[in-house]
């Protein structure tokens, strides 16, 4: 069973790619979490579940849910790598604002052929990372590592540059999109209000700062680097998608 990712059925390729985001972010992949994100049946993903375990996608443990096995974790890359090269693609040559990216992708990443994503990557500079930051599998699977932490654990005078919001949310994104919380801008944590309240922030280079204050929720969501000196090299994704 090792069809390629368009004729794969797209409740199939939605689960590996739930299950792997799951994995990603260490959260327990049960059947109940999955059916819930793809907005099915427990019965329905408890078949997907068996299914993949035949394929040799995923080791099931009855009542303890499933993880990826390296085959599995190899599908799903796939799966997700068509999705974020079709998300970069709807935003840095079509205009669309990073809030509707996602939906767009789950409706094409389905029916692209391998040569359409071939040209895709290389009419986009082969990219390593989607209009929200997140990493784009290579053709070969290899995933760019670029550590950071939670903004919301970034110490109060410390600046940082955002990369990656970790939420698909529209109505979030458009929210941080208002405040200019997009992947590469500075932000400069002014106050951290105690137990539980929200990051009193500066957004952007020194000269055009605006501050803002931002919910712990939001915060634990954003990932940045605190580095100054970082590699240049990285792709740099301009905070563009506002359109």
């Amino acid at each position: 069973m090792d069809e390629p990712i368009q004729a794969l059925a797209p409740r199939v390729s939605d689960c590996l790619k739930v299950i792997y985001t799951m994995q990603e972010r260490g959260q327990r992949v049960s059947t109940s979490a999955v059916s819930e994100r793809l907005g099915v049946s427990d019965a329905t993903v408890t078949l997907l579940f068996k299914e993949f375990a035949k394929a040799g996608w995923v080791q099931h443990t009855p009542y303890r849910g499933v993880c990826l096995t390296p085959l599995g974790e190899r599908k799903a890359k796939e799966v997700i790598r068509h999705h974020r090269l079709l998300e970069l693609y709807l935003a840095r040559e079509l205009g669309y604002s990073w809030d509707k990216v996602h939906e767009e992708a789950d409706r094409l990443e389905h029916v692209i052929s391998e040569e359409f994503e071939e040209r895709l990557d290389a009419l986009l500079g082969y990219p390593t990372v989607d209009p929200h930051g997140d990493p784009i599998p290579s053709k070969e699977g290899v995933i760019a590592q670029r550590p950071g932490q939670p903004l919301l654990e970034v110490p109060a005078g410390q600046s940082a540059r955002i990369l990656r919001v970790n939420d698909q949310d529209a109505a979030k994104l458009r929210y941080l999109g208002q405040m200019g919380l997009y992947p590469e801008v500075r932000v400069y944590v002014i106050e951290r209000v105690p137990f539980g309240g929200p990051l009193r922030i500066r957004v952007g280079e020194e000269s055009q700062a605006v501050e803002h204050l931002l919910s712990a929720e939001l915060a634990e969501q954003i990932t940045v680097s605190l580095q100054e000196d970082e590699d240049d090299s990285a792709d740099r994704l301009q905070p563009s998608f506002s359109s």
